[in-house]
């Protein structure tokens, strides 16, 4: 999912970086008012980067990651995971692609449109009665994630055939396919420890089965 240097124009950069700052700013006063999730943006940053570098690569115009997008997102919670994303991808910009600091805000709205898209629709009255629903919303997500980049490369100074960018969509199934494992497995540990205190202070509330 990340945009690759060079792609788009400084003044794209610019203006997806205000929109960016514009964004986790909407949701900075709950997330200071409220330092039960402090902790959980650490950990959702944590996981994040630790998914992200276990896997990716190239495909195309852009990347393929494990992102672990719904295990997190509902093992920590919406606003921890918001800005769980941006401050895992600065970390891995810090630590190991400092090119990719370039493109931070791009990358970040990559990640963060399709989760308050998803939020806000399937998120808050969500049931999880098995894997077809998890999949259902790895399913919302990735396709978001997938049209983000297909909006960036439209908007790029780089001509894109669209082959290359359905190749990059198309890489996503395998994730789409294995994520909601990976989040019915977390989920089930959750649930374990879920009432103890550090499960309390650690997990946001899970959804109904």
């Amino acid at each position: 999912m990340h945009i690759e240097p060079g792609y788009l124009s400084h003044t794209k950069v610019v203006m997806a970086s205000v929109a960016a700052t514009a964004l986790l700013g909407g949701y900075l006063l709950p997330l200071l008012k409220q330092p039960s999730l402090w902790l959980r943006t650490g950990l959702a940053a944590l996981f994040f980067s630790l998914f992200m570098q276990a896997f990716h690569l190239k495909v195309g115009p852009s990347e393929l990651h494990f992102i672990g997008a719904m295990p997190i997102y509902l093992a920590f919670g919406f606003v921890p995971t918001l800005f769980g994303f941006a401050l895992g991808l600065l970390a891995q910009g810090l630590l190991f692609e400092p090119q990719d600091l370039m493109h931070l805000a791009v990358n970040t709205l990559s990640l963060a449109v399709p989760l308050v898209a998803v939020h806000y629709t399937a998120g808050r009255t969500l049931v999880l009665r098995g894997w077809l629903d998890v999949l259902k919303l790895d399913s919302r997500y990735y396709a978001g994630v997938t049209a983000m980049v297909g909006f960036w490369l439209a908007m790029g100074e780089i001509e894109t055939p669209l082959v290359e960018w359905l190749h990059f969509a198309a890489s996503y199934v395998a994730v789409v396919a294995l994520e909601p494992l990976v989040t019915i497995a977390v989920l089930a540990l959750i649930r374990r420890v879920q009432h103890t205190g550090l499960g309390t202070a650690c997990f946001a509330p899970l959804p109904a089965r």
